[in-house]
């Protein structure tokens, strides 16, 4: 009985010889060159198989990808406080002393006018995103998401619109409608992960050092929000357009 084709992990076959599965391919078959020995043939139809399977796989491969690619955002300029300058094409922020002369900037509704905040350009109204900030020279910011249309009179975490992670002092809290609870297990931060998760309504802040989560908020969005940010000194930089990590 002729031995049967099987497919090894590297893609080989094996099981059967080459002169073997040439003679199966027929006299009458089209014949292609054998994954084994380049210079002898097999039947098209198997190689064709063994080439669409491949295409399928890598095909499956990035379309996982994209599953567990979070949102691309960038900051932007026209909700800015008049304190906050962005910088390396809208992905970053730096705080000023004395900040921009609020009359030589655009008039605009959408720009705060009391507090040091900026949002993102782009809103969640679905799915798992994952995005990481690159804290530098900042002892005082909050990292969170808002309501696109939060009263640009507010602050995050004032409001009961916005849900958001505070650095001050030395310690992080959780920080809703102006109520703060401790999050524990956090140092000082060079770089932190935010994962937001809309149907389960939770915004965790996750250590990049260990790729775990920290502390988990538990949310209750009810229409589209975006990534929001507010600075008091230093600057931060946002990386977005990131895999949610394995295991989060």
């Amino acid at each position: 009985m002729a031995a049967p084709y099987v497919i090894t992990r590297r893609g080989a076959l094996s099981g059967a010889t080459c002169e073997g599965r040439r003679r199966a391919g027929g006299a009458g078959s089209q014949l292609g060159a054998c994954p084994v020995h380049p210079r002898h043939k097999m039947a098209l139809p198997f190689a064709r198989s063994l080439c669409l399977c491949r295409r399928g796989a890598k095909r499956l491969g990035v379309a996982a990808a994209e599953a567990r690619r979070g949102i691309s955002f960038k900051l932007e300029e026209k909700t800015a406080h008049s304190s906050l300058l962005l910088f390396k094409g809208d992905t970053g922020v730096k705080y000023g002393m004395v900040g921009l002369e609020p009359t030589k900037l655009a008039l605009n509704v959408e720009r705060f006018r009391e507090w040091a905040v900026v949002l993102a350009d782009t809103a969640v109204t679905s799915g798992r995103h994952y995005w990481e900030v690159t804290v530098k020279r900042s002892q005082q910011f909050r990292i969170g998401v808002a309501d696109v249309d939060m009263s640009r009179d507010s602050c995050i975490g004032v409001d009961d619109r916005s849900w958001v992670f505070t650095y001050a002092q030395r310690k992080w809290h959780t920080m809703l409608a102006n109520e703060k609870a401790p999050v524990e297990g956090m140092g000082q931060p060079e770089k932190v992960g935010l994962l937001l998760e809309y149907e389960a309504q939770k915004l965790s802040l996750v250590d990049v050092s260990r790729i775990a989560v920290v502390h988990t908020l538990q949310t209750d969005f009810r229409g589209p929000v975006v990534p929001a940010f507010a600075l008091w000194d230093g600057e931060l930089l946002t990386h977005s357009g990131l895999e949610v990590p394995e295991g989060l």
